[in-house]
């Protein structure tokens, strides 16, 4: 005997500004998918370029569609996406729904792809935060053979609604790790995080590029790194992996220079101890996982 799937309600909030070279791409993205949110509140936050009126005129065709504008304004900080996402989750407060995702307004993805998040969440009751890779170029930008795939990429994050009422929603950190202090928060709580590898979507503006050079946003990550609490050998190990990558040895150079800086100017640290412990046991667990893997490989051959 069959049972029908219980339907799961998905709401989606977009923080957006000034993408009007890209929001029209994403907007026709959500409003050709098979399985459609209930609402989609599309936050401008101070737009001063086309934004807002590309969103209105879809927001008069479909009732589903909202946009909320915020004031104007000249700082360009991490936090800001926090309040811009809590303007419009103010909005959602008297509708009903199971799921809640923060979608960024750069990003692209085949019809059926909403449809098979929620799916995931229908047969998994203890899945808290979803998502999938991402593209960016036509190439994948995490190799999820080697990326822990518990993490959940922040610009198409979906979670249930009382894993994020849970974790007491998004922490407005001025520094950046939104995303990562949201999914790892659930993480400790109990719930399952997952990134599912069967689907992917594209993300047309190349990551930390919004606020400078490659280099420089390499050297933020490593500031990052280290105020979110990442244990030095983990960070290590880490800046080694991203010299072999382009551009070798830079890369991971100014990574590590970030996170030193953190070390040597004692950055304070936004999270709370039993946050950052838990992280790093995770990190650890991790170095372990790997170090018996490459040991049983170095075994495997020593016995040949």
């Amino acid at each position: 005997m069959q049972f029908k799937r219980e339907k799961l309600d998905l709401v989606l909030i977009t923080p957006a500004r000034n993408e009007a070279a890209f929001i029209e791409g994403t907007i026709k993205s959500v409003i050709t998918q098979t399985l459609k949110p209930k609402r989609w509140i599309i936050v401008s936050d101070g737009s001063t370029d086309d934004t807002d009126s590309i969103v209105a005129k879809y927001a008069e065709k479909h009732s589903w569609i909202e946009l909320v504008r915020r004031p104007e304004r000249k700082d360009r900080q991490f936090a800001a996406k926090v309040h811009s996402f809590n303007a419009g989750y103010e909005k959602l407060k008297h509708i009903q729904y199971d799921l809640i995702g923060n979608l960024d307004a750069d990003v692209t993805f085949e019809p059926a792809y909403l449809e098979f998040l929620v799916n995931q969440f229908t047969s998994d009751n203890n899945l808290g935060v979803a998502g999938t890779p991402f593209m960016e170029d036509g190439v994948l930008v995490y190799d999820h053979g080697y990326i822990d795939q518990n993490h959940v990429s922040g610009a198409c994050q979906i979670f249930r609604k009382e894993c994020f009422e849970q974790i007491g929603g998004y922490t407005p950190i001025k520094g950046g790790g939104i995303d990562w202090t949201a999914v790892t928060s659930a993480r400790m709580m109990g719930w399952r995080t997952w990134t599912f590898t069967e689907k992917v979507f594209h993300h047309h503006r190349k990551m930390g590029t919004g606020n400078g050079s490659f280099l420089m946003s390499r050297f933020r990550h490593g500031q990052k790194d280290y105020y979110l609490g990442g244990h030095p050998l983990w960070q290590l190990m880490r800046g080694v992996f991203q010299m072999t990558r382009k551009p070798y040895l830079l890369g991971g150079a100014f990574l590590m220079l970030g996170y030193a800086h953190g070390v040597v100017f004692r950055v304070k640290r936004p999270l709370s101890k039993e946050l950052i412990n838990f992280h790093r046991s995770e990190q650890m667990e991790r170095v372990s996982a790997l170090a018996a893997k490459i040991f049983g490989r170095v075994k495997n051959k020593m016995q040949k």
